[in-house]
């Protein structure tokens, strides 16, 4: 069965890129757990009338609140991976079938063929229609026949499980009951003629929409849609710049990890859609400004709608191989750092109008995510702007470096995990990527003091960590000082950011992880019972970086063939978290008030395997700005052949390998002017464009090329 990993691009031409910098409404509260505030309601809502589609393309012309120029595409070839393309064509979206319909409702199925007109018949009586993926974005309809009391109501839902004419899944705050959002109330009177639902109640993801007759007189309905409030900037969001595609036998889903890129596109939202804070009293309201300019990377379609850097550690890498839109990220970077203490340096832990602070790890995502834009974008002009900051902050993360010469964790808010604070070896990680990563950008602008220094801090930094962390007897790394806990983030991002010492290290860690599995992923020791799509991304990552590539598979279909498949989903996205039977509990004792209906079903931090088969299974990757420079190490991973590849500003960027007996070739295709090293998986003899060669060996003495842009073929006859 197919691996097919979809990824377009849509490239920004005439963005207005300046914004008024904001004033946040700053609330408290632990990492993503709701603030106790609440004000107004949206339980009964005005309802808003158009005369035509083209009045609604207008409101959300006034929600992105700037102008979007042209947009030009970068077109990923065509293949056998078109047929998994699940991205909406159109921004209006139909119903594509009827889920149930109760009471006395005559032609429901009008509401899918579009072929007439639907009537509801005595209060109660509802419909309930699917829309096969998840969606996002204001209802339209037509009212064709209604009285004076006539009145109806909306329910939206992600998850199949609540589907129901009373209530809503939960967005604006998590509650126990489940009903806390309520519905969306059309009351009477009711005009006939073309309605769209009021851009303040914009309903940012759903798969399922339940409309319910609420008074005793009849109504008659007809032509229901969704114009899709995702990327707002793009008319056709089916057209991908990037591509993966890849023959496995053991998925259980052809369209196994087209979702995964399609999950980030529903993350990317007009930069006045934001869930409002503090928190409406009952229903939702989704108005809030999310940042200095628009479009803009948020967490999740439903919820929180906000700017979360971690979350970014995932999906930015997501959106380059995909879409490479990085415009939306680049918004996002912005907006944290225009919400700096001037003073000290910090940076928030999210963006408004959330606005939390306290949390030293989400700073430093962000600064990782500075090096991933300039990485993938190569915009000198704008890490030139953010410089200062940027040094400013890194200054005030080292200056918690104290005399044991590891970082003293202050700042607790994180992904979700328990523990955090002190000594923490997450923590800790996350500051030796940050220093690598600062390392490189200080090269590449000619700072070579701060290159030397943050060098020299980071060796440190490795060694001290090494010394604390690593548990001999367990070959793992301990959360802190005083435990024995290993927990998944840590050991994760020790393999990956290159954190342990040595090889045999990364095979110990990469095994210890594996304890951690059972059928549905891989269970976080240090949110006891959840399963972390986030932080089981970086895992993912983790084996294929330790060289455990058959560990880092089974892992990917595991945790997400079961999201991917399971009915309490929406089969289309990528759920935030489960608990470790498979259910929607994720974190319910931290934070989440036992409500099932809150967790988000489109989460881009969840869409980690999305680079990691094309940086790892392919083994395309950039390794300087724009991909001046670039690598292609192939994991072969258990597959036969392997196809994709994706676009910088520079141009596109392709590999295709093939495994025919003791026989691998790989044809390479990259811009001219570049240059770029091929790391080949085994021994044996290499041919470079039918001609032998000899190659230059690395550290485990395997084949190793330097060569130009252009395109080129590699041939390895296996020893």
């Amino acid at each position: 069965m197919p691996l097919a990993l979809f990824l377009t691009l849509l490239f920004p031409a005439a963005f207005p890129q300046n914004g008024a910098v904001l004033n946040p409404v700053r609330s408290t509260g632990r990492r993503r757990s709701p603030g106790p505030a609440r004000s107004g309601t949206m339980h009964d809502l005005v309802t808003t009338h158009c005369s035509s589609s083209q009045d609604l393309s207008r409101v959300y012309e006034q929600a992105a609140l700037l102008s979007f120029g042209q947009v030009a595409f970068g077109v990923a070839p065509s293949g056998p991976w078109d047929a998994f393309n699940i991205a909406p064509k159109s921004k209006t979206v139909y119903p594509q079938a009827i889920y149930t319909a109760q009471g006395s409702v005559q032609n429901a199925n009008n509401l899918v063929s579009k072929s007439g007109s639907t009537t509801f018949s005595g209060n109660g009586s509802w419909v309930a229609m699917d829309f096969g993926v998840e969606v996002g974005g204001l209802i339209s309809m037509n009212f064709d026949s209604v009285s004076s009391t006539s009145a109806i109501s909306l329910a939206f839902t992600e998850s199949p499980v609540f589907i129901r004419p009373y209530a809503s899944d939960d967005s604006s705050y998590p509650d126990a009951t489940t009903t806390y959002d309520g519905v969306l109330n059309v009351p009477a009177p009711i005009s006939t003629g073309y309605w769209t639902q009021p851009a303040v109640a914009l309903r940012g993801g759903y798969r399922y929409l339940s409309i319910a007759s609420t008074s005793d007189e009849p109504i008659t309905i007809s032509n229901v849609s969704c114009a899709i409030s995702f990327m707002p900037h793009v008319e056709d969001m089916s057209q991908y710049a990037g591509y993966f595609y890849a023959q496995d036998p053991l998925s259980q889903d052809v369209n196994f990890l087209t979702k995964c890129a399609y999950t980030v596109e529903t993350n990317i939202v007009a930069v006045n859609t934001g869930r409002q804070v503090p928190f409406v009293s009952s229903g939702w309201a989704n108005n809030a400004t999310l940042g200095v300019a628009g479009p803009i990377i948020v967490d999740g379609a439903k919820r929180d709608r906000a700017v979360w850097p971690g979350d970014m550690g995932i999906a930015v890498p997501t959106q380059f191989v995909s879409t490479n839109d990085l415009l939306p990220t680049k918004n996002a970077l912005s907006t944290m750092f225009a919400a700096q203490n001037p003073t000290t340096g910090a940076l928030p832990e999210s963006g408004p109008p959330l606005s939390q602070q306290g949390s030293d790890t989400y700073l430093m995502w962000t600064l990782i995510g500075t090096y991933n834009y300039y990485l993938y974008s190569g915009d000198a002009d704008w890490l030139q702007t953010i410089w200062t900051n940027y040094t400013k902050a890194v200054a005030y993360v080292e200056s918690k470096v104290d005399s044991s010469g590891l970082m003293n964790i202050t700042g607790l808010r994180d992904w979700g995990r328990l523990g955090q604070g002190g000594h923490n070896a997450e923590g800790n990680a996350i500051l030796y990527k940050l220093l690598t990563n600062s390392v490189d950008l200080a090269t590449y602008t000619n700072n070579t003091e701060l290159a030397s220094a943050w060098t020299y801090n980071a060796t440190a930094l490795k060694v001290k960590y090494n010394e604390a962390f690593w548990l001999p007897s367990v070959g793992m790394y301990r959360d802190n000082e005083t435990t024995t806990l290993t927990p998944q983030d840590a050991n994760s991002f020790a393999v990956l950011f290159n954190v342990t010492s040595t090889q045999e290290q990364a095979d110990s860690v990469s095994k210890g992880l594996q304890k951690n599995w059972n059928s549905y992923g891989a269970i976080a020791p240090e949110l006891p019972d959840n399963i972390s799509p986030f932080i089981g991304g970086f895992e993912v990552q983790a084996h294929f970086a330790s060289g455990n590539d058959n560990a880092a598979m089974d892992l990917l279909r595991r945790e997400w063939g079961y999201m991917l498949t399971t009915n309490l989903s929406v089969q289309s996205t990528l759920l935030e978290g489960f608990t470790s039977n498979g259910s929607l509990y994720y974190r319910s004792y931290d934070g989440y008030n036992y409500d099932p209906s809150y967790i988000s079903h489109s989460h881009g931090w969840s869409s980690g395997p999305t680079s990691a088969l094309t940086f790892y299974v392919l083994g395309l990757t950039v390794t300087s700005p724009q991909g001046k420079t670039w690598l292609v190490a192939p994991h072969l991973s258990g597959l036969s052949s392997a196809e994709g590849g994706f676009e910088t500003t520079l141009g596109s960027f392709n590999v295709k390998w093939t495994l025919e007996g003791k026989m691998l070739t790989l044809q390479i295709n990259t811009p001219e002017g570049t240059s770029g090293t091929v790391r080949l998986p085994a021994s044996g003899t290499v041919s470079l464009n039918s001609e032998s060669v000899t190659t230059d060996a690395t550290t485990d003495d395997l084949p190793l090329l330097t060569l130009n842009g252009g395109q080129q073929t590699v041939i390895l006859q296996l020893s």
